[in-house]
């Protein structure tokens, strides 16, 4: 006989979603698949003595001879699932449906199963959530009196080419959360209102572009952050950082709650529109925390060379509004470039380090351009250090000569205005660089004094405590930062994952690596170490094949080289989970 009928317990699952998983990365979505399935499914299901009877691309036909089995198999993938899922984004999750029925099957001479024992359990998942399992009335009445686990009755159905209602019952084994940092130095989610600090909050929302001229969009992006730049330094205001507000950019604007979810009382809000010799703000500082409330609102029409009197007359009333008077909350003079087109040049370039290669050569170029317009150009000098040190450390330049003039733009900012955080934290991060530990110690506790509420000095002081051997001490610095800054740039969860690393939190630091913001900004390298440390050694290696093949020449000695470590005995964890993933020496 080529064929025998028996009664089975069919499991059958595929993948949510995975046209459009693959089609946004193929390579890495069939390279998670394949390592789920040799350190989670295959292994669950041999334990539960179940047999693959076929796999079709993403979906998995799988026998057992006892539905009990089957569906703890499937508890057991499924649990596992919404541990691994957690902090991922949802373009990168992979969640699983399934489908269990105990029924009449026909078994052909080579393995394969075929019948209705087999088209209900596949019709089954069909209709199952996203990490849920649905088993028929029959698999149902095997289980209910066998596992303590609580089953949803779904009622009968009629499933497709199956002539006959069939009672569904759902099983919800976990419910997958959303992305978010994990381990000590965890913010609270954004949905939850923060506490209100003790000293007056503000959030500055981004002024919207009134010119009718996208070019003018830098602009008035420059504006705003100068404006919350200026805010944050004053004396005893708890200012939101720029990239937080800057979340909300373009999006319907509800100050009462972005006001809840940032954790400040005041928010301002306004718009720019720049012509070639006049500039028009309107302004309006509302109290979000009291009813939404008006507090102040004012028109400014200036000439455009009056920028910097403006957003000083700004600053000036939003803190004589909320204050009353200025009286021990003194405005800080700040240097301000001699030149409109380098300040243009300057504000074009902001924040383009982080973001690729190009952007960050293009950044160089535009600096260097301003700096020689205007020699004396605090900030000029300041983001072309930092883009010259990101140059090397990050996007894989050659380090001479951007290391030694990155130091020589760094220090010569802090010479031209030494009360600016924003340039003594820059020559914090060049002085880490060139593992003077101590000298850049004392310019991120310099930055941090001048401006209390310059985030990424905090967020870099965390950076440096790693390097010095003190993890606990970076996740303290990386809450402190992320209050400052409750939605920043992916950088700071990369420095959480290290300390995670260093602190021995390993599935905490895949969380944190594996954020979609934090892509892009030298996780990968990292998240390597993470998944190996975490016993996840085959996503290890995929993570280090996917590093890899963007960094060719990269090898283990390049570590040591590019991260200053004081004690190289802090960096141990780093070695051994790269050495866990298989990387060459």
């Amino acid at each position: 006989m080529s064929e025998t009928r028996k009664i089975a317990a069919i499991l059958v699952s595929d993948v949510v979603g995975y046209s459009r998983l693959a089609g946004a990365d193929e390579d890495r979505i069939l390279a998670r698949l394949r390592a789920l399935r040799s350190d989670l499914i295959d292994p669950t299901i041999s334990v539960h003595r179940g047999r693959v009877v076929k796999r079709t691309g993403d979906g998995s036909l799988v026998e057992f001879n006892s539905v009990v089995e089957a569906v703890r198999c499937a508890i057991e993938v499924q649990n596992a699932m919404v541990e691994r899922n957690a902090g991922l984004p949802d373009d990168r999750r992979i969640e699983f449906r399934i489908g269990i029925h105990l029924g009449d099957v026909v078994q052909e001479r080579d393995g394969d199963l075929m019948g209705d024992g087999v088209n209900i359990a596949a019709r089954l998942e069909g209709i199952c959530e996203p990490g849920n399992i649905c088993l028929s009335e029959q698999a149902y009445w095997q289980v209910k009196s066998r596992l303590d686990i609580a089953i949803n009755d779904r009622g009968e159905i009629q499933l497709k080419n199956i002539s006959d209602p069939v009672r569904v019952y759902s099983l919800q084994v976990g419910v997958p959360s959303k992305a978010k940092p994990a381990a000590t130095a965890e913010p609270k989610k954004l949905s939850q209102p923060l506490a209100l600090p003790d000293e007056p909050s503000i959030a500055v929302l981004p002024f919207v572009n009134m010119s009718g001229d996208a070019e003018q969009e830098f602009f008035t992006d420059g504006l705003t952050e100068d404006i919350i730049t200026d805010l944050s330094n004053v004396s005893g205001f708890f200012v939101i950082a720029r990239n937080s507000t800057f979340a909300y950019k373009g999006k319907p604007t509800d100050v009462r709650q972005i006001a809840r979810d940032l954790g400040v009382k005041y928010v301002l809000e306004g718009s720019a529109r720049r012509s070639n010799k006049r500039l028009r703000v309107n302004v309006q500082l509302i109290n979000a925390a009291e009813g939404g409330n008006h507090v102040w609102a004012e028109r400014f029409d200036r000439e455009i060379a009056d920028i910097f009197d403006l957003q000083d007359e700004v600053t000036r009333r939003v803190v004589e509004a909320i204050s009353g008077k200025l009286g021990e909350k003194k405005l800080v003079a700040r240097s301000r470039p001699s030149n409109l087109e380098a300040y243009d040049l300057c504000v074009r370039s902001r924040g383009k380090c982080n973001n690729s290669r190009s952007d960050n050569s293009e950044a160089c170029a535009d600096l260097e351009r301003a700096v020689q317009i205007d020699p004396n150009y605090c900030e000029g000098h300041s983001n072309l250090a930092i883009s010259l040190l990101f140059g090397w450390i990050v996007w894989g330049e050659s380090q001479e000569p951007s290391r030694a003039k990155a130091l020589i733009h760094a220090q010569r900012a802090v010479e031209i205005d030494p009360d600016d955080s924003h340039a003594r934290r820059i020559l914090g991060c060049v002085q880490l660089y060139e593992r003077n530990w101590d000298e850049a110690k004392s310019q991120f506790d310099a930055a941090v004094r001048l401006n209390p509420n310059n985030a990424d000095a905090v967020a870099w002081m965390g950076e440096l405590q790693i390097y010095l051997g003190d993890p606990q001490a970076a996740l303290i610095a990386c809450a402190a930062a992320l209050r400052i800054n409750p939605r920043p740039p992916g950088w700071y969860f990369w420095i959480m994952g290290m300390a995670q690393i260093s602190a021995g939190h390993y599935e905490e630091a895949v969380a944190s690596l594996s954020r979609e913001e934090t892509y892009g900004t030298g996780s990968r390298e990292h998240l390597v170490v993470a998944f190996a440390l975490a016993g996840r050694v085959p996503e290890a290696q995929e993570e280090a094949r996917l590093f890899l093949a963007g960094n060719p020449n990269w090898k283990l000695a390049d570590l040591a080289a590019n991260s200053p470590f004081k004690d190289m005995s802090s960096a141990q964890p780093f070695f051994d989970g790269w050495r866990l993933a298989g990387l060459r020496e």
